[in-house]
């Protein structure tokens, strides 16, 4: 028998190597044979609940880091309140309407003018079921626990029903209207747009100042004075029915190039410099309100403009007068309709004038600013052109422009319960600090709801037209329209005609001949959506209403948050969520937004492939994700080292312990070392503060902690020492039970606390341990434990502590100076003060094992000689060890080769190898 045979040095099946990749795979398909999701809800039956709504991603494109920063914070959280006593389905979704699918149809080819509406919206349902089944299959493989065979997705018959019969609710409370608004219109897409979809870009406009002519200046002006406007979208003016002023505010009429001219007082010096007047002179001042109902002559059309008053108008920019056209904003709109104006909006569709507009028909709106311009100059009209770069909206889909545009449309009023919502605001909490005053200010300052769209694929505004025009909504048809599409998907809608989506027999005085017209406009996408809540969360029976939490990015504010809370406060008068918490913006490692363009993009298919769905999820756990966070190959090489340090800490504490059989070997933990129950109280902080950190969904918290535990108090200092105890001692020795003990304590409750993270890996680790529960993922979370004499222990050791770092810097100095090589080589001479000795005697440790060195002193202070290291209350001489290396320990100790029968060991190990392997002996003497 060989020397090196009677050490127990750790031997494990568990791989250095983790090849995530491929073992990943053999987990995931474990888990999904064992059905381990549905074990671990049925485990958790009897337990209060905890549902965290999932907010559909969009059924369309590939499965980006942003989605995985998401689905894995949600699968973290959820996982986590499973393993803390909570019963926690997770149900994921998707959303599936609208105009993206439509866009990539057309894209691939298809004609949709050259089909019927209800065959085009088949290809839209059949692409986004193929676009659902490409992005479950990475957020499976990413780890994401779910019910995914039974998904909510908002083209299902039943979750459009549900969505139908929130907007009946509406309708019946009287919250749904159709009116003639200016709304957000994309040209681009041909549709109305809701403030969500919106995104701002600069662009460079033309900024003109224009005159109006007065024509009854009501005895205040004469007929030869001009009104001056300015604005940066000279397209608007052919649609100019009028000026505002702020009834509040000073007006001077002013002599300038031999003309004479109304602005505001206050404007006037700004007027003068941007037009270039060389002389001013004010010849008369009139009140905002002296003005109102003067009419003033249309720059290039045979009619009038009337001049009214309204809050809107500011001294901010400008001239205290603006142009006023009522189909192309919603300030316009409204004092508009405050003096009667009619709604003028000549655009189409698509953006180009119509015949309201003479000399510019058939013309794109944005073309048309060069010859209203040249027509202004043409007129004597414009005083001033110029250009300026500005923020201005854009359809964030299509990313053009859009233009404000009064169309039909259907409403939810959001002002009949805008408190309402306001106050339940103030009943969530808000995780995100910023999250409540946002959400708060945005409900505050929206406009009505547009919730109608002139798009083909998506749910239909289930109205009917009586044959006198009337919009026909009644408690009778919306239901019976709810259950056609309950029971046959919203495409009967677009097959049927109006008379076979009545109730049979259903009559209506606005059609004495019976016949009925249907509403084609589909519903805002935010409306399914935020119908969630009913279609389910209340249709589910494994789901509760309002949801304990949502979350999602940041960019939900205005979306999902929004439209969510909305309906719900509608038709329920609460909030469908108890807690939302946001998060940033993947970007790269510059800090960059991704794009295809900048080739910066970290795609979570390649990851996977390449380093596995764990690191990914470690990475998530270690992000700060309620700002933007970064993401590139580097980074997540960082992440890939501090896998590695944990992989390789669990592997030794596995490798060492497969001789220990925690019902047989444990030892109690009165009977453990100081050093034991030090690190027993160190386990101890981590637990409680991983625990409440899960708690708070402090992930990066439970990062740091746990990697710092493995590199600082395990590898740097318990593990480094424990290998003269686990290697060294008989197997039964109890200083060598004592730290199997803590390590077996450490492996069982660090699998548990990252199993959250990354639960491939600590299954992995699981089934090296001797649990009763097959599986990390149905066991429970470590509970937090504070044993009494844990603030004495802790205090004891952190002083030893301190001693230790000295000392360490000792030993570097040393090696440095060549006077060791390893720190086993030195005689270590601490020169203490009282305080000291009594600390070292209350520990009853094995310092010379502590420390690592072959051989320590301790010594008084006062006899420090000069050669030593000086620190506080403390001295350290660093002396090579005297005698030989042990054979079996390595430690250098004087009576190396004295002992007859052992001449290459130290006393020692010579006493273990002769009572447990005497043929070892026998062996080195032949």
């Amino acid at each position: 028998m060989k020397m090196k045979d009677t050490l127990h040095l750790g031997k494990t099946a568990f791989p250095m190597k983790a090849n995530l990749p491929v073992r990943e795979l053999e987990w995931q398909k474990d888990w999904e044979e064992k059905d381990i999701y549905v074990k671990r809800q049925e485990k958790n039956a009897d337990k209060p609940t905890f549902v965290l709504h999932d907010g559909p991603p969009y059924a369309n494109g590939a499965v980006h880091m942003g989605h995985a920063l998401n689905k894995i914070s949600k699968d973290i959280i959820v996982r986590s309140k499973s393993m803390s006593g909570f019963r926690s389905p997770f149900v994921p979704g998707w959303d599936t309407h609208g105009l993206p699918i439509e866009q990539a149809l057309t894209n691939t080819g298809v004609n949709r003018k050259a089909m019927s509406l209800a065959d085009f919206r088949k290809l839209c349902e059949d692409y986004a079921w193929k676009q659902i089944d490409g992005q479950r299959t990475v957020f499976k493989r990413l780890g994401i626990a779910g019910d995914w065979e039974n998904p909510y997705v908002t083209l299902l018959p039943k979750y459009e029903e549900a969505e139908i019969r929130v907007f009946g609710k509406m309708a019946e409370k009287g919250y749904i209207y159709k009116g003639l608004k200016p709304i957000y219109w994309s040209p681009s897409s041909e549709s109305s747009l809701a403030e969500a979809e919106i995104e701002y870009k600069d662009v460079k406009s033309p900024s003109i100042y224009v005159a109006f002519q007065v024509k009854d200046g009501k005895g205040l002006l004469a007929n030869d004075t001009a009104f001056i406007i300015w604005t940066t979208t000279p397209w608007t003016l052919p649609a100019n029915l009028g000026i505002s002023a702020n009834a509040d505010f000073d007006y001077v009429v002013v002599s300038a190039d031999g003309r004479k001219f109304v602005v505001a007082k206050e404007l006037l010096g700004t007027v003068k410099e941007a037009i270039g007047w060389e002389s001013v002179e004010i010849l008369q001042e009139l009140k905002g309100s002296d003005l109102e109902y003067m009419t003033v002559q249309h720059p290039f059309y045979d009619r009038e403009s009337l001049v009214m008053v309204g809050d809107h108008v500011t001294l901010e920019a400008g001239t205290g007068l603006v142009h006023t056209a009522p189909g192309h904003g919603e300030d316009d709109y409204l004092v508009s309709k405050k003096y009667g104006l009619e709604v003028l909006s000549p655009i189409d569709n698509k953006g180009c004038y119509t015949a309201e507009a003479p000399g510019f028909e058939g013309v794109f709106y944005d073309k048309a600013n060069k010859p209203i311009t040249d027509l202004l100059a043409e007129k004597g009209a414009l005083l001033k052109l110029d250009f300026f770069v500005h923020s201005y909206p854009h359809d964030w889909r299509t990313k053009k422009p859009v233009i404000y545009r009064a169309t039909p449309q259907w409403f939810a009023s959001i002002d009949k319960f805008r408190q309402d919502i306001l106050d339940e605001i103030e009943n969530v909490e808000w995780l995100h600090p910023s999250g409540k005053v946002r959400l708060f200010n945005m409900i505050r300052d929206r406009g009505d709801w547009v919730i109608s769209r002139q798009r083909v694929w998506g749910v239909p505004l289930p109205i009917f037209y009586a044959e006198n025009g009337e919009p026909v909504i009644t408690p009778e048809t919306i239901d019976h329209a709810a259950k056609l599409i309950g029971e046959f998907g919203s495409n009967v809608w677009f097959e049927r005609e109006a008379k076979d989506l009545l109730p049979e027999g259903f009559t209506h005085p606005g059609s004495p001949n019976g016949e009925f017209t249907k509403e084609m406009d589909i519903m805002d996408v935010w409306f399914d959506s935020g119908s969630s809540h009913e279609a389910v969360l209340r249709a589910r029976e494994d789901l509760t209403f309002p949801a304990d939490m949502y979350l999602e990015g940041s960019d939900q504010y205005r979306g999902w948050f929004n439209s969510s809370i909305t309906t719900s406060v509608a038709i329920n008068g609460v909030a469908p969520y108890k807690t939302v918490l946001s998060q940033g913006f993947v970007l790269d490692g510059e800090g960059r937004k991704m794009s295809k363009s900048l080739g910066n993009t970290v795609l979570p298919e390649k990851v996977v492939k390449n380093m596995g769905a764990d690191i990914i999820r470690l990475w998530v756990s270690s992000v700060d994700y309620e700002s933007d966070v970064r993401i590139s190959d580097d980074i997540l090489k960082q992440v890939s080292e501090t896998y590695r340090k944990i992989r390789n800490t669990m592997r030794f504490l596995i490798g060492n312990t497969e001789d220990f059989q925690p019902k047989e070997h444990a030892v109690a933990y009165e009977e453990l070392r100081s050093v034991d129950q030090y690190m027993m109280a160190r386990l101890d902080q981590v637990v409680e503060t991983c625990v409440t950190a899960y708690k708070e969904y402090e992930f990066s918290t439970i990062y740091q902690t746990i990697m710092n535990f493995c590199t600082v108090d395990l590898s740097a200092f318990y593990l480094d020492f424990a290998k003269d105890v686990v290697y060294i001692e008989k197997e039964d020795n109890l200083e060598r039970r004592a730290m199997q003990t803590v390590f077996y304590e450490v492996l069982v409750k660090l699998a548990k606390l990252l199993t959250p993270i990354i639960p491939h890996t600590t299954e992995e680790i699981w089934s090296f341990l001797k649990e009763e529960e097959q599986y990390a993922q149905l066991a429970e979370l470590p509970e937090i434990s504070v044993r009494e004499d844990q603030a004495t222990i802790l205090g004891q050791w952190e002083k030893f502590m301190d001693i230790r770092d000295a000392a360490l810097k000792a030993l570097e100095v040393a090696r440095n100076e060549k006077t060791i090589g390893k720190s086993f080589e030195a005689h270590l001479s601490l020169f203490v003060d009282e305080e000291t000795k009594a600390l070292f005697a209350s520990l009853d440790a094995n310092l010379e094992q502590l420390f690592i060195v072959s051989q320590l002193d301790i010594k008084e202070l006062a006899a420090a000689s000069a050669e030593a290291m000086r620190f506080d209350n403390l001295a350290i001489l660093v002396e090579h060890a005297h005698g030989e290396t042990c054979e079996r320990c390595r430690a250098i100790k004087e009576e190396v080769g004295t002992i007859e029968d052992a001449t290459t060991l130290c006393g020692r190990c010579a006493d273990i190898v002769r009572s447990e392997y005497p043929e070892a002996l026998v062996q080195d003497e032949a």
